[in-house]
């Protein structure tokens, strides 16, 4: 697929890039009716880019069958209404298996979680995501960076090999170092997406992102939305009101080292109603005295 080809997949990361939770019925399975439910919600709340299999989506707690299923069972609810970008991970042959069938499921794109092993050299990294990118090479790709040691030169490295690299997923809790490593991979190369959700999206997109992720959204599509639109329009002052309206919701998901990352959002989805709130470990539900904080907050968003 060429470049230009590209193109609506290049415009669907320079958005709000949705990661859906993925609910457990009580037996622990995947909750299907509920995941569709979910699903529709979102894109009737306007949401046109979504991620199966993201962090928000327990990725990691996930057996290959179900991962598989959510791959699928995103792609059949979903149509024509918005970009699938699946995320796939794990060692290289999973990793390939994983990017096939999303091919094959149809889906446009993946997200390349980041390598999980604890020694990642440079080179290393890029011959990972190369195994990954040839293997669907009609399928726009978007490694997932959390490595604050990486390189941009690496980056522009795969591209140059890897033509269907086309946006980044950058997760580095650092902006200035957001800013340089974009600029010495090319920044208007990629499309640069803001991987640390509504809290960092100012500051990136200062920095030149175009789309930022978003867990939050599965409660209130439209403030991730309300943040986006003032952002595009340069509106940083509007972009901070949703900011400071998120703060406390995202300050619980970040706190002890994002231990209750997903928690705190099926908590908020359980007060509503929405699903159950159960997440697999190493997660834990909330202990009930500090539920009642998440669904006052999900109440006031006023959905």
């Amino acid at each position: 697929m060429s470049g230009v080809a590209f193109e609506a997949q290049r415009a669907a990361l320079a958005d709000v890039v949705a990661i859906p939770v993925t609910p457990f019925a009580e037996d622990g399975t995947v909750d299907q009716p509920a995941h569709r439910a979910l699903l529709r919600r979102l894109l009737d709340g306007g949401i046109t880019t979504l991620t199966p299999n993201g962090n928000t989506g327990e990725f990691y707690t996930l057996t290959p069958e179900e991962r598989r299923l959510v791959t699928e069972l995103t792609v059949d609810e979903v149509g024509d209404r918005a970009v699938i970008l699946v995320g796939v991970g794990h060692d290289v042959p999973t990793a390939v298996a994983a990017a096939r069938h999303a091919q094959d499921s149809g889906a446009a794109m993946v997200m390349v979680h980041q390598p999980i092993h604890p020694y990642v050299s440079e080179g290393g990294w890029v011959d990972y995501h190369r195994a990954i990118a040839e293997a669907v090479p009609g399928l726009g790709v978007v490694p997932y960076i959390r490595n604050a040691s990486l390189s941009g030169l690496r980056l522009a490295e795969l591209a140059d090999v890897c033509p269907n690299i086309i946006g980044v997923k950058y997760a580095v809790p650092d902006a200035a170092r957001f800013a340089a490593f974009a600029r010495d991979a090319g920044l208007e190369r990629f499309v640069w997406v803001a991987g640390l959700a509504e809290p960092y999206a100012p500051s990136y997109f200062s920095a030149g992102a175009t789309g930022f992720t978003s867990g939050l959204v599965n409660v209130a599509p439209a403030v991730s939305l309300n943040m986006i639109e003032a952002l595009r329009s340069g509106d940083y002052p509007g972009a901070m009101k949703v900011w400071a309206q998120i703060r406390r919701f995202e300050e619980l998901r970040g706190a002890n080292a994002s231990a209750n990352n997903v928690t705190v959002v099926k908590e908020a989805l359980a007060s509503l109603g929405l699903c159950r709130r159960d997440v697999r470990p190493p997660s834990r539900a909330l202990p009930e005295n500090e539920r009642a904080e998440v669904a006052e907050i999900a109440a006031g968003w006023s959905i």
